[in-house]
This record gives C-alpha cells, sequence and structure tokens, in this order.
C-alpha cells in the first residue's frame, strides 16, 4: 500500500544528478538504449532481494552510493503505469513515456556499470494501471513487452493495489499479461506483490489468487505487504506471512514448503502511512522467518526512506526518511543478507565534499514559518531546492510527506 509515492512525476536534472549518473544522462535515446542492454547475469535471489526505489521522484538517492556501502546488487524500480491522460502505452508515473526515456535508463546503466541489475515495478498505489487502461490480457502484455525490451530486463514485479485489484477485468489482464510475458521472455522472474492482512491476505488478494489458479499462472513468488492494515512490529508480520503460507496451500494444492518457496514479504521500513513502526530489530526478526522457511522473497519500501530524517522520528511519514533512528541503508543490508551475501561491516570512505555544509547559495535560506508555491527556491544545509508546490514548515531534504522540495544539487 505504498501512499508516499510522489504525487508528480517528472525527469528533472536534480533527479538525474541527484540518482549520479554523471554523463549517462545526456544520452540520446538509442544511446540510453543500448547502455542498458547489457543487462548483468544476476541470481534470481537478487531479484527476489531488491528493494523498491523512486529513480525520479521522492528525492532519489544514488543508486551506485548504496551498492558501494551495502553490497547491494539489484535495484526494484518503481512504477509503470498508463499515461494520465489515457491510454495503454507504459509511462514512468504516469507522465513520462517509457519510449522516449533517457533518465531512468541512465540510471539503470549506472548500476548495470557497477555490476548490478534491475527489475521494473508495475502498479502500485496510486495513478492508473495498464490492466485497468488496456482492453484484454494481451494488450496489457503488449505495453509491459515494451518496457521489458527497453530495458532489457530479467525481471518485473506486479504490484496489484487498490483501486486495481477491486476490478475483476483490470486483474484478469493484469494476470493475463503477466503469464504471456512469462512464457515470451524464457527465465524472466515474476513477482505479484498485494496487499497483506492479519489473514494473510483479504477477499480482494484470495480473488487474484484465484484469478491466478484459473489461468494456470505461477509466478516466482506472491508477496504480501503486511503494513498499514494494523500491524506493528515483527510478530505481527510473521504471523500474516504464516497465516498467508495457509491460503497459497489451499489455493494451489501446494505443501508447506512450496508455499513457502512462493511466498514473499514486502515491508515498509521505519514509519509506515498508518503511524506503525518497524524497526531494524523487526526487519532482522522477519528476515529469520523469511531464512528459515526457504521463502522466495525479501523486499520493502523504500531505498528513497533509507535515510535518517531530522529529527529521526517528528511524528510523520515521509516518502525521503524512514522517522525511525538509523544510519543511511541499514535497511538496505537485510536485503544483501537475504541475497546471500555480507554487507560491509563500516562503510567505504567518502571523498570530502567540495563545499561545506552550509556553502553560499545565490538563494535565500529557507525558514519554517514562511510560506513557499511551486518554483520557489531556497537554500538549506549547502543545497539548492525547488518547491513543487505549496508548502510552509516542511524542511527540504527531511520531512514533508510527498517530498515538496526538490534537491537541486550542492551551493
Amino acid at each position: 500500500m505504498k501512499r508516499l509515492q510522489a504525487l508528480g512525476s517528472g525527469v528533472a536534472a536534480a533527479a538525474l544528478a541527484f540518482a549520479g549518473l554523471g554523463t549517462a544522462a545526456a544520452l540520446g535515446t538509442g544511446q540510453a538504449s543500448g547502455a542498458t542492454a547489457a543487462a548483468n547475469a544476476l541470481s534470481n535471489q537478487w531479484y527476489a532481494a531488491a528493494p523498491y526505489l523512486m529513480p525520479t521522484d521522492n528525492n532519489p538517492p544514488d543508486a551506485t552510493a548504496i551498492m558501494d556501502a551495502t553490497g547491494l546488487k539489484a535495484f526494484q524500480l518503481a512504477f509503470i503505469l498508463a499515461p494520465n491522460g489515457g491510454g495503454c502505452t507504459p509511462t514512468w508515473s504516469g507522465t513520462s513515456a517509457v519510449s522516449s526515456d533517457t533518465a531512468v535508463a541512465g540510471v539503470i546503466s549506472a548500476i548495470r556499470a557497477k555490476g548490478g541489475d534491475v527489475s521494473v515495478s508495475i502498479g502500485g498505489y496510486g495513478g492508473t494501471k495498464l490492466g485497468q487502461a488496456c482492453s484484454d490480457a494481451a494488450s496489457t502484455a503488449a505495453a509491459y513487452q515494451q518496457v521489458i525490451s527497453k530495458y532489457q530486463l530479467k525481471a518485473i514485479d506486479f504490484d496489484l493495489e487498490e483501486p486495481e485489484y477491486e476490478n475483476t477485468a483490470a486483474v484478469a489482464h493484469e494476470i493475463g499479461a503477466a503469464k504471456i510475458l512469462q512464457q515470451n521472455n524464457p527465465g524472466l522472474f515474476v513477482s505479484v506483490t498485494t496487499a497483506g492482512t492479519a489473514a494473510g491476505t483479504g477477499w480482494f488478494g484470495q480473488q487474484m489468487l484465484n484469478e491466478a489458479k484459473s489461468q494456470g499462472f505461477t509466478p516466482n513468488n506472491f508477496s504480501i505487504m503486511p503494513f498499514d492494515g494494523g500491524f506493528n512490529g515483527a510478530a505481527s508480520q510473521t504471523a500474516a506471512l504464516t497465516a498467508f503460507n495457509g491460503l497459497l496451500k489451499t489455493t494451489f494444492g501446494w505443501d508447506t514448503a512450496t508455499a513457502y518457496a512462493h511466498e514473499g514479504f514486502s515491508g515498509m521500513n521505519g514509519r509506515s502511512d498508518a503511524g506503525e513502526y518497524f524497526y531494524q530489530a523487526d526487519f532482522q526478526t522477519v528476515l529469520n522467518y523469511a531464512t528459515s522457511h526457504g521463502m522466495g522473497r525479501f523486499t520493502f519500501w523504500s531505498l528513497n526512506r533509507d535515510r535518517q530524517c531530522n529529527p529521526p522520528d517528528n511524528g510523520t511519514t515521509s516518502g525521503t526518511c524512514s522517522s525511525v533512528p538509523q544510519a543511511s541503508w541499514d535497511f538496505a543490508k537485510y536485503s544483501v543478507k537475504f541475497a546471500g551475501a555480507t554487507p560491509p561491516s563500516t562503510p567505504p570512505p567518502t571523498t570530502p565534499p567540495t563545499s561545506p555544509p552550509g556553502g553560499t547559495c545565490t538563494v535565500g535560506q529557507w525558514t519554517a514559518s514562511a510560506v513557499y508555491v511551486g518554483g520557489n527556491e531556497v537554500a538549506h544545509n549547502g543545497h539548492k531546492w525547488k518547491a513543487k508546490w505549496w508548502t510552509t514548515n516542511e524542511e527540504p531534504g527531511t520531512t514533508g510527506e510527498w517530498g515538496v522540495w526538490q534537491d537541486e544539487g550542492a551551493c
């Protein structure tokens, strides 16, 4: 139930700079496509461990810096949607056409240049999904095939949430498309992610499982998101995973071990949309459960949030920080462990900044009492920030539920 995806999308230069693209962002469409073609051959366990990353919204972190600091190799890029203006063609966040994209292609190139790879997630909580916009499973699959071909993907995630998963026809289109893609792209790693409840998943989640059974479709895993539904801490999450295992067994006729091998966990690090809290110790407990039961996936929403707010917990939920005390990328290290790797014990040395924090900017300093509107620029902590819309008392880079401030780089 990823409510903290950005309200608007855009492939701004600031987002590209933050993603650490270097010259890759300047590539033309053909060059960018070629640069992303050399996908690295990662094991399925890495795709199963890939945390979600919004590459163009919610103050995107530098993916390659996360790789250096944690040993992470795979990222789950979010989200592919139908165009906001209507139609059955793939876009990033409803606004940026995949066909002409160079920005996300540059992010992928940078990740692959360091030996990593990506999966792409379709759906999510907001926007219009292709399963809703396309007329049938075949046209839905054709739209997603454009994404697979453009980025030479070896993995894809179907994130089926409300309101789409309440639409029987849309779910049939998505499941049918997943089956077609699985058949037409041998070896493609396919995950299906949906809401979690104390009973495993709710009525609509069960109907989705029934649709998969009726179509004869089996993905690598079905994952639930045990947050935003009265959860609090690891014990409630592992109980939901146990219950979901029972649903997989009764739906597909699997034994316990087979059901766990096709089951996944998709958590939310820190403070959830509903005010639940999940700390590093909770992630460790769920990781222990997942590995001891032979589960098929362990991921979380999101890397954009995998850093500490200032103050660490101000009683709000942010799309750009976790609202719990942490070091940057603490939660990513649990994904690294699930993949079977060992995170570095200490972060690698960093290059001193070229300008000290609080360096001189050509715009005025941000103040908590001021009112800002879209396009206003301020200086804060040595960076220049631009407001996306009206805001007051939302500190750039740390708080603000929807990531109102766009980082335009160091002063």
